[in-house]
């Protein structure tokens, strides 16, 4: 009797190790829905006429010269426009190829949310009107500024600069958090508030530069976790319909 009850364990367990695509449940999507939409407005409503903006990345605005002195900081540059991407992108990358050789489908599907959600910023920085800081004429620029959901004034300037690119890259490794969840739920929350703490801090170098405002920061963040929420619940949700099947 012992032994049957010892085999039907280990068979209950194999198939939960074997699917590591695991579902999350309905009230988890719904949570993070409501808390989207929460965090979207409060970001709409900080971005509202752009006076914290312009406030913070003021700070490191040196009128008298009509420069950002930290624009072309070494060290800055180095150390987080360069290094720290690169280690994002290197953290992706090795997953992905640990994963395809291991045959490990949980891991080639986070590397690729690390990819995709950056990829999905990258996308709306590009065909945004919002320029840069350093090209407004508030800060020495010649493009004129304008409310996040405002009319495009006619010198809106080169654009591309909403959301924040490079604060995207540290907040794509969110997608940790489905690497550890809901086994680790411990270690998934700690990757999770580990990127957001590091996309933030990536995202405020570039304010020291006068690359960006924090509203392109924070948004960058907000869209980051929609897509990798969207993508890893298609994925999950069409993996165990073929298993069904």
């Amino acid at each position: 009797m012992q032994l049957s009850s010892k085999l039907n364990q280990h068979e209950t367990l194999l198939p939960i190790r074997i699917n590591a695509l695991y579902p999350l449940s309905t009230r988890f999507y719904a949570i993070h829905a409501v808390l989207l939409m929460f965090f979207g407005l409060l970001f709409l409503w900080l971005a509202r006429d752009g006076s914290l903006d312009m406030t913070l990345t003021g700070y490191w605005f040196d009128p008298m010269t009509q420069q950002f002195p930290w624009k072309d900081n070494a060290w800055l540059d180095l150390i987080n426009h360069r290094l720290l991407k690169y280690v994002v992108i290197a953290t992706g990358v090795l997953l992905l190829l640990a994963g395809l050789m291991r045959r490990q489908q949980h891991w080639v599907l986070v590397a690729l949310l690390i990819g995709v959600g950056s990829l999905a910023v990258g996308v709306l920085k590009a065909t945004s009107a919002h320029s840069c800081p350093w090209d407004l004429v508030q800060f020495g620029g010649k493009a004129f500024s304008y409310p996040l959901l405002g009319a495009v004034p006619v010198e809106s300037g080169p654009g591309r600069c909403f959301p924040g690119g490079h604060a995207s890259s540290g907040f794509s490794l969110m997608a940790l958090f489905f690497l550890y969840w809901p086994s680790r739920p411990r270690m998934a929350w700690l990757c999770w508030g580990g990127a957001i703490a590091l996309g933030l801090a990536m995202g405020y170098g570039q304010m020291m530069r006068g690359a960006h405002f924090l509203s392109h920061n924070l948004w960058a963040g907000w869209w980051v976790w929609l897509v990798q929420l969207l993508i890893y619940g298609c994925v999950t949700h069409l993996m165990n319909k073929m298993r069904k099947i």
